[in-house]
């Protein structure tokens, strides 16, 4: 089932945790901790949504506050090379 999330998120699409839970026919919770354990095995990671001081050159400041305070997982080198 762990494998079937990093598959999911190294596809690169945009997912919320309602929509990777009803993919998987599991609960949010589920999806929660099997994330934080693909994190804590260095296979994802979660990106700063703060944007503290550095909107100036970033292409994407303008989505700064719809993605202020919100989770975004990013696969690691090696979340990419174990979804193979």
């Amino acid at each position: 089932m762990i494998l079937e999330l990093l598959k999911l998120l190294a596809v690169g699409s945009s997912y919320t945790l309602t929509s990777l839970a009803e993919a998987l026919d599991v609960s949010e919770a589920l999806v929660e901790q099997m994330l934080t354990d693909l994190e804590r095995g260095g296979y994802v990671s979660t990106a700063d949504t703060s944007c503290a001081g550095q909107c100036a050159g970033c292409p994407s400041s303008g989505l700064c506050a719809l993605l202020h305070g919100k989770r975004i997982w990013t696969v690691t080198a090696k979340g990419l090379q174990a979804a193979r």
